[in-house]
């Protein structure tokens, strides 16, 4: 049995989301730098689209209130964190949108190739 190899036996490809700015991608990668907000949004993400309320994260963390409510206002400015108030209580959500566009902007030209930049300067000349 041999395998074809055409074009037209690959997979779809999914549609392309529009890229999120360079500035906002460093912006969010910034806030991840930090190793408590990483452990926090991994948190978030293991809790998927439900959530989680402060003090939730502060059990699974053991992180104080005060240090908790700084990093969380650093991942929510820069879009990563989705904060939804519930009553008395304030749900964190990961934003899986954003989480999903600085994956895509990450990964846009994967591969591609790149071509020596001595090669195209001796073509030039």
């Amino acid at each position: 049995m041999t395998r074809n190899s055409s074009k037209n036996s690959a997979a779809p490809m999914p549609p392309q989301m529009p890229q999120m700015p360079a500035a906002e991608v460093a912006r969010a990668l910034a806030a991840l730098g930090h190793t408590s907000r990483l452990g926090i949004f991994r948190l978030l993400v293991r809790a998927g689209r439900t959530g989680l309320n402060v003090g939730d994260i502060i059990a699974h963390l053991q992180i104080p209130a005060s240090t908790l409510a700084h990093h969380l206002n650093a991942l929510a400015s820069t879009g990563l964190v989705i904060q939804e108030r519930r009553g008395r209580e304030i749900i964190n959500r990961a934003d899986f949108a954003a989480m999903e566009g600085i994956i895509s902007f990450l990964t846009a030209e994967c591969c591609v190739g790149v071509q020596s930049p001595r090669k195209s300067q001796r073509r030039a000349a």
